[in-house]
């Protein structure tokens, strides 16, 4: 339903993403889920309000069009957590940047669980053996 109105190029790459994308091997995974708390419940808040923040944690995003690929599986009822995010960027200094700057949308900050954060870089076999 959401991606009704999404050109077809745009849905196509997130429903067959080439990865890791070409030019981005530094890479970082964490699983989340969006909070539950009495007090800070997601899924009590309006509709309007949900849409809302969350056009606010898009736009923070496309801030680093360019510079990192986003990548989100979906995990319910697979894990504890509802969506698994994966982000490619250049330099490991990109993930960075995009996290923190994010993590003072509202929706982060006030309604999101993270997970674990993993980071790594994509190395081929042949100049990792050279490394060792």
């Amino acid at each position: 339903e959401y991606a009704a109105n999404v050109p077809e190029e745009m849905r196509n790459a997130r429903l067959y993403p080439q990865l890791p994308p070409a030019g981005k091997n530094a890479w970082c995974f964490y699983p989340m889920s969006k909070k539950r708390d009495p007090e800070c419940n997601w899924f009590t808040l309006p509709f309007e309000k949900r849409s809302e923040l969350m056009m606010e944690h898009g736009k923070s995003g496309r801030t680093f069009a360019g510079r990192i690929l986003q990548l989100v599986t979906a995990s319910a009822g697979f894990d504890d957590f509802e969506w698994g995010v994966t982000l490619f960027g250049v330099h490991a200094d990109d993930l960075k940047d995009v996290v923190y700057t994010m993590r003072f949308d509202e929706a982060s900050a006030k309604y999101a669980d993270f997970g674990s954060f993993y980071v790594g870089i994509v190395t081929p076999v042949e100049e990792l053996v050279e490394l060792v």
